[in-house]
């Protein structure tokens, strides 16, 4: 069973993204996809397929004498990896300095600041927290 928070590379990323657009989908049409960008030969986009699929990335069908890829993860759940890689290598998993640290380094308008109140206050709600006075 795949990791629900999954890390991925950034080939990985590459991948499925493409995969997400044109799923399902054979290496061959991932291959030309990503050619522009990345100049990768078909092997190599084989080969990182087939370790996604070990990985539990992707899934893969047979149909006829092509194989088929599916992503087996969503979209969240490749954000949630992403986001949580980055808060335990850059903030040692805390959540509070991240948080600290981009509110420091963008500048937010008023209404950016009314959202980010609001789903504070949903959050607070939804989870029974009530705020110190």
């Amino acid at each position: 069973m795949a990791n629900r928070n999954p890390e991925l590379t950034e080939a990985e990323w590459a991948i499925i993204q493409t995969v997400w657009k044109n799923e399902p989908c054979a290496a061959p049409t991932i291959q030309e996809e990503l050619e522009g960008r990345k100049n990768w030969h078909y092997s190599t986009v084989k080969t990182l397929m087939d370790r996604m699929v070990t990985k539990g990335l992707l899934t893969t069908e047979r149909f006829r004498n092509l194989i088929l890829y599916s992503s087996a993860i969503t979209r969240v759940q490749a954000q949630k990896g992403e986001i949580m890689r980055a808060v335990k290598r850059a903030f040692n998993g805390a959540l509070t300095p991240m948080m600290q640290f981009l509110l420091d380094e963008h500048k937010l308008s008023q209404k950016q600041l009314a959202e980010l109140e609001s789903l504070i206050r949903k959050k607070r709600r939804r989870s029974g927290v009530r705020k110190k006075r």
